[in-house]
């Protein structure tokens, strides 16, 4: 059996018990700083729709891009201590930590070179890519990212443009570079529109997920992932095994 359970009753579809993943390790809680939560209220109702869903942990991954939202670890870690001073104050059971989203740009290859970035779990670092062109010299990020000490996240495979012509062929690719995939569940629900659906179903259908998430920045986006956790592919992914809970 997979980490995460489906059970049958009859003709009843049980939905998928997202307690078993115990954290998320994609989302964008820190008030204010980039296109997530826009309010401590924001944040404090994400954190307890969280706990309603099972969660014990959440990751929250700010986005860092340079022409958009020039976040600092200090400005990441400053906002996290607020959440966390809040989240103890009501006293809401769930365990918050912070990294962050990476943009691949020429400012990420040089705080690569010259700063200490920020990470979860073993060290490991969330990225991604611009959605509709692709970046030129991924290896050589890769590689660059791999020699300082950092394994490598990519974050939402399913929602490249430029990758959906090429199906999941890419994803095994990166994979065997040491790059570790990490899918939005609700890329599942059609949220992000039918092309991006699809080639969520083929991440699951291949076994090419290492990490779940749900890169929440409103509350909506629970509510939408919660009303299809009874569908085909998400009941698959109670078959499979994923890395999430070794994040505790």
């Amino acid at each position: 059996m997979g980490l995460i359970k489906t059970v049958f009753g009859g003709k009843t579809k049980k939905p998928l018990d997202l307690s078993a993943l115990k954290v998320d390790m994609h989302s964008h809680l820190i008030p204010g700083i980039d296109d997530g939560s826009q309010s401590m209220d924001n944040t404090i109702g994400m954190l307890l729709r969280f706990v309603d869903l099972g969660y014990k942990k959440v990751i929250t991954t700010p986005h860092i891009m340079s022409d958009y939202y020039k976040n600092t670890p200090e400005i990441i870690l400053g906002g996290l201590e607020d959440v966390r001073a809040e989240v103890k104050r009501l006293n809401i059971p769930i365990e918050i930590d912070a990294a962050a989203e990476y943009f691949y740009d020429e400012e990420f290859l040089n705080l690569i070179d010259n700063e200490k970035l920020l990470t979860f779990g073993d060290n490991e670092l969330l990225f991604e890519f611009s959605f509709g062109a692709k970046p030129n010299n991924i290896d050589e990020m890769i590689f660059k990212l791999k020699t300082k000490g950092y394994k490598p996240v990519l974050a939402h495979y399913e929602r490249y443009l430029f990758f959906l012509k090429e199906g999941i062929e890419p994803a095994r690719r990166l994979r065997n570079n040491g790059v570790r995939i990490q899918m939005n569940m609700n890329s599942l629900t059609g949220h992000y529109g039918a092309a991006i659906k699809r080639q969520a179903e083929l991440l699951v259908d291949s076994g090419l997920i290492d990490y779940l998430g749900t890169d929440c920045h409103r509350i909506e986006h629970l509510d939408i992932l919660e009303s299809n956790l009874t569908r085909k592919h998400f009941r698959k992914l109670g078959e499979m095994e994923f890395l999430n809970g070794g994040l505790i």
